[in-house]
């Protein structure tokens, strides 16, 4: 008897430091609102075999014209101008100029060559020697993005932060300090959601997630990876939203966030228009691509 009493209560304390782990900004949160007008183009309204591909100013073009809010993915060159570009490794997406390809270059899915290395390696004035994919487009500086959009679509801005490197957010905020648009910051990394609620309470901010482990469990296993699948970092940046793998949906964490703590919740990445639907069930904010939705401002 004296065992399942103390059972009981180890059970109990841990669901409350649990339920405190994960409890996103409950007090002097922002206004969401704005933010859930438009549904967000991922990476621009992009296609990889157009001249339009991922992260280009071109596809950012297309998605202001259309109406969309736009998702964006910002990380520092070597010399430390800030960037669009999803990938740490610059192969997938960076493409050597014809007649320019070293003999060492990677081979690509698409039987073309890839640039070796990642961002942080380049310059910017070196990055911009090379192409996205198989388009005449180059990797934007992030300044010239704002300056592109002028605030005419909402934005969400992710910060690329490998492992401890925070300095992407300092950059990232000052160029946005000026910016009259809309826009909110997240990052898959903890630590610059807690810069952010440290140096810019004001802001926007949110956690991003997913059910690591389901799809790549050689890559993403361990404890650091549950802790980030189950928002336990939580208590310490105060996300004013979770961002979390569509396909995942159903995650313990996240769905306490949103019915427990009536926390905002973005869907990535919408691919259909059945998933768009499926998704409004568990989120409020949708990010998309691989077809155009059926409707442009609310996604509700």
């Amino acid at each position: 008897m004296y065992f399942l009493q103390v059972l009981c209560i180890v059970i109990v304390v841990l669901a409350v430091l649990y339920l405190l782990m994960i409890m996103p900004r409950m007090t002097k949160r922002p206004d969401m609102e704005p933010l859930l007008v438009n549904l967000y183009a991922h990476r621009g309204l992009h296609d990889n075999n157009s001249d339009a591909p991922e992260n280009s100013m071109a596809a950012f073009k297309k998605a202001v014209d259309a109406g969309y809010g736009i998702e964006c993915d910002v990380q520092l060159t070597k010399d430390g101008v800030p960037v669009i570009f999803h990938d740490f490794t610059l192969q997938r997406v960076a493409r050597y100029p014809e007649g320019r390809i070293p003999k060492d270059a990677p081979l690509t899915d698409d039987a073309s060559y890839g640039v070796k290395g990642k961002v942080i390696d380049y310059t910017y004035d070196e990055l911009m020697e090379f192409h996205l994919l198989g388009s005449s487009e180059k990797i934007p500086r992030f300044e010239d993005f704002l300056r592109a959009v002028d605030g005419r679509v909402p934005l969400i801005i992710e910060l690329k932060i490998e492992l401890k490197d925070l300095s992407v957010c300092g950059k990232v905020m000052d160029l946005l300090r000026d910016y009259k648009g809309l826009y909110c910051i997240e990052s898959f990394n903890p630590l610059g959601v807690i810069w952010l609620r440290r140096h810019y309470p004001q802001i926007v901010r949110g956690q991003l997630s997913d059910e690591f482990h389901k799809d790549k469990p050689e890559e993403f296993s361990g404890v650091l990876y549950f802790v980030l699948t189950h928002l336990m970092f939580n208590f310490l940046s105060k996300p004013d939203f979770i961002a979390f793998n569509c396909r995942y949906s159903k995650s313990v964490s996240m769905q306490i966030c949103r019915h427990l703590y009536k926390c905002t919740t973005a869907a990535w990445t919408v691919k259909s228009k059945e998933q768009l639907l499926e998704a409004k069930k568990d989120f409020d904010i949708f990010i998309f691509d691989s077809f155009i939705p059926p409707e442009r401002n609310r996604a509700r």
